[in-house]
């Protein structure tokens, strides 16, 4: 369930990045661009650092129960999969955004030519739907993974 909210989080906080970038193409008032942007990056943050969070936690949780209840050593196999699979998209869809974030800056000060930080929005949002899929695939099979070792531990 933790993780599903995660999501939607993700989800909502990626619909705020495409309207920050509506606000900013419709030539709308930039204070209503920065504010958008703030909120929708932190909030993005934080929704791929606790699902990161949430896998390393889940994975320990499993790699507990099968060490106590002597369950087949492929199920935490299966945990390291599910990290190794999404960990790299997280991290380059955080590294984008922010990235975007600071040049943004940049370009409001004129230190930076304008579209590096278009480019860098248009990369960002690729990335972040990309890794919004991939967690969700993840999560979905994390949490089949987990429901089963539940029904295996209370038969």
């Amino acid at each position: 369930m933790m993780g599903r909210s995660l999501l939607v989080l993700g989800s909502l906080a990626t619909v705020g990045l495409v309207a920050t970038s509506a606000v900013s193409y419709a030539g709308l008032d930039f204070t209503l661009h920065a504010l958008l942007a703030t909120v929708s990056s932190l909030l993005l943050l934080f929704s791929h650092c606790w699902i990161m969070f949430y896998l390393i936690g889940t994975g320990k949780a499993i790699k507990e129960a099968v060490a106590q209840h002597s369950l087949e050593a492929g199920l935490v196999a299966e945990t390291r999969l599910f990290k190794a699979r999404t960990f790299p998209a997280i991290l380059l869809a955080m590294g984008l955004l922010m990235a975007t974030f600071i040049l943004g800056g940049g370009v409001y000060t004129h230190a930076v030519p304008g579209w590096i930080h278009h480019l860098l929005f248009w990369l960002t949002l690729v990335a972040q739907v990309r890794t919004l899929w991939l967690e969700q695939q993840v999560l979905l099979a994390n949490e089949r993974l987990m429901a089963g070792i539940d029904r295996r531990l209370r038969a």
